[in-house]
């Protein structure tokens, strides 16, 4: 090929189509040899990882929930991207573009040994990705050649009489390299498909879930108190359905554990490991309680918090077979996906129902909130306490063992701070004059709610009517009906715990240790 001439659009698109085999190719062999672990999730891990804490802070914050499917499409974007490329390149100088594809596999290479679910199987699978794409480029590249080639010798071979439409030659080089072009992308759209139909049911965890009895509770959740659950329309339910509760987490994909297969092992400083499986887990004297739980990300007014029905075998009663050491002062729990989180060993062990939860809202845990098993621990943010997928307890020290997010700007403890949050009327919303209602929820986990007050535009403070609540462990739901003429607003609430503690006003960032500050929003009153 003439260098100094730019490489055809085709040739972009030949070595998209085939990085894209090549992806799938890895993904499906995954869904059998490696289902915990594919180049894509990886790679994608180990960005998640790389990325600083304020990026990560900015992605919760602009995409919430959706912050890995946003992480998937940046990727998917930079591998089209990158593989539109290798295309180019392999047109001008043949093997550059294979260079390309093989510079890729060997980061997959690299992001696949550095994930804790590596086995042998995982690491070969970067490899057929990138030997499968570097086939695939050649395969088309050759028909594209011979396509641009013959059209150019025919051309050139009768310079004199007028080719009013295309040689036969060159006519049937372009539709071969057009079906295999097609061909190609069928075949990886289809296979993609089928990769993720198995992955996502991969171990039969769908199925067993689906057919999983949960045990009767031994210590079932005092009722919900009278009047607990206010009738206002708009605000959040007093229990959060399974499908609405936010997830944040590290995990790429959903990890399917096997619970067949599934132990939980602590180790660390103990008298005795021990090694539990989901069957003997199953048998022990289940706890269910309603807890509120909260990411750290949450900003003041968000919604990365929830409310649920929790079923489980308290924590303190796994530990106490271990038999903690003198010394020991924290617990570092750790995921199947290899993140880690350090709780606090007092708040494990004391009377507040940390729980290895089986059971939410009355069903097995959903597989995206951490089924099999997972830890839900009353008062703390996730991010030191809510691990999913569980795995392991080590009994340690702060002195010796961070987790995940500590040695990234983090706080080592991380108590969820009071906080209260106005859901309606919703902000920029206008409402009529009149009576307005406004409502919302309010929480001081593990000391409970005093009292809720509103005040408008930096007016005095109007005490709302408070509903019961569940437990001091969960959030409260309160209401206040206030008479507003036309105009704007701008409303405020604060909470008290029933310590008489103030909520704190002044506005921080929610790293490193959860934001503080009162929820404002500024209401336009119509005629």
């Amino acid at each position: 090929m003439n260098k100094s001439q730019p490489a055809p659009p085709q040739a972009a698109a030949a070595g998209v189509v085939s990085v894209a085999a090549g992806v799938v190719a890895g993904e499906l062999a995954a869904a059998f040899v490696s289902p915990a672990l594919s180049p894509m999730t990886g790679v994608g891990g180990a960005v998640i990882d790389a990325v600083p804490p304020a990026v990560k802070d900015w992605a919760v914050a602009v995409f919430g929930t959706a912050d890995k499917v946003a992480l998937l499409i940046g990727m998917g974007l930079v591998i089209a991207a990158m593989a539109g490329l290798a295309g180019v390149v392999e047109w001008r100088r043949r093997f550059a573009g294979a260079a390309v594809i093989a510079v890729f596999g060997v980061v997959g290479l690299v992001a696949v040994l550095g994930r804790a679910q590596v086995t042998g199987n995982a690491v070969v699978l970067p490899l057929l990705a990138a030997g499968t794409a570097i086939l695939m480029l050649h395969w088309l590249m050759s028909r594209l050649r011979d396509w641009k080639t013959t059209g150019t010798v025919a051309e050139r071979s009768a310079p004199e009489r007028p080719v009013p439409e295309r040689p036969p030659a060159a006519a049937a080089g372009r539709r071969r390299f057009l079906q295999a072009l097609g061909g190609g992308a069928v075949v990886a759209a289809a296979g993609g498909m089928l990769a993720a139909a198995l992955r996502g049911a991969a171990a039969g965890v769908t199925e067993f879930r689906s057919s999983l009895a949960l045990p009767s509770a031994a210590s079932l959740a005092p009722p919900l108190p009278a009047g607990a659950e206010l009738d206002l329309g708009g605000i959040s339910p007093l229990v959060t359905p399974n499908r609405d509760f936010y997830r944040i987490d590290t995990a790429l994909t959903v990890p399917a554990v096997d619970p067949e297969t599934w132990v939980l092992k602590v180790t660390g400083m103990v008298d005795r490991d021990i090694e539990l499986d989901f069957a003997s887990l199953l048998s022990k004297p289940m706890t269910e309680r309603h807890v509120t739980i909260a990411c750290v990300s949450n900003e003041v007014g968000g919604d990365l918090i929830g409310n649920a029905l929790w079923l489980g075998w308290p924590v303190r009663e796994l530990l106490a077979m271990a038999g903690p050491q003198s010394g020991a002062d924290m617990v570092l729990s750790r995921s199947t996906d290899g993140w880690t989180a350090g709780t606090p060993l007092e708040v494990l062990t004391d009377d507040r129902d940390a729980l290895l939860a089986i059971g939410m809202n009355g069903e097995p845990l959903p597989l995206e909130h951490g089924f099999p098993v997972r830890l839900v621990v009353p008062g703390l943010y996730g991010y030191v306490s809510a691990t999913k997928w569980l795995t392991e307890l080590k009994v340690t020290r702060f002195a010796d063992d961070a987790g995940y997010w500590t040695p990234r700007g983090w706080s080592e403890r991380g108590p969820i701070k009071m906080s209260s949050r106005i859901d309606v009327p919703r902000a920029g919303r206008p409402v009529r004059a009149g009576t307005v209602a406004f409502g919302g929820v309010a929480w001081a986990q593990h000391t409970g709610i005093g009292k809720v007050e509103l005040r408008v535009n930096r007016g005095d403070w109007q005490a709302a009517e408070l509903a019961p609540g569940i437990s001091r462990d969960t959030w409260y739901q309160w209401q206040l009906p206030l008479a507003l003429t036309p105009g704007q607003y701008e409303i405020q609430v604060r909470a008290t715990d029933l310590n008489g503690a103030p909520q704190i006003e002044d506005r921080a960032r929610v790293a490193p240790d959860g934001a503080t500050g009162f929820h404002t929003i500024r209401v336009d009153v119509t005629p």
